[in-house]
């Protein structure tokens, strides 16, 4: 999308819960920015260490 002038700059984000090495290094190297999602902390879910009971 870079390529034509009337859509450029794009910028693209890669989000996932899990980014393979290879993936992470294509995406990369093409401009894009890896951020690995944490599902369960988006959702609000309790974490099962930080309770008495």
């Amino acid at each position: 999308m870079n390529r034509d002038p009337l859509l450029s700059p794009v910028e693209g984000v890669f989000a996932a819960q899990e980014i393979k090495p290879q993936a992470r290094v294509l995406a990369e190297d093409r401009g894009i920015r890896c951020l690995l999602l944490d599902y369960d902390a988006m959702r609000g879910a309790e974490d099962p260490t930080t309770r008495l009971f």
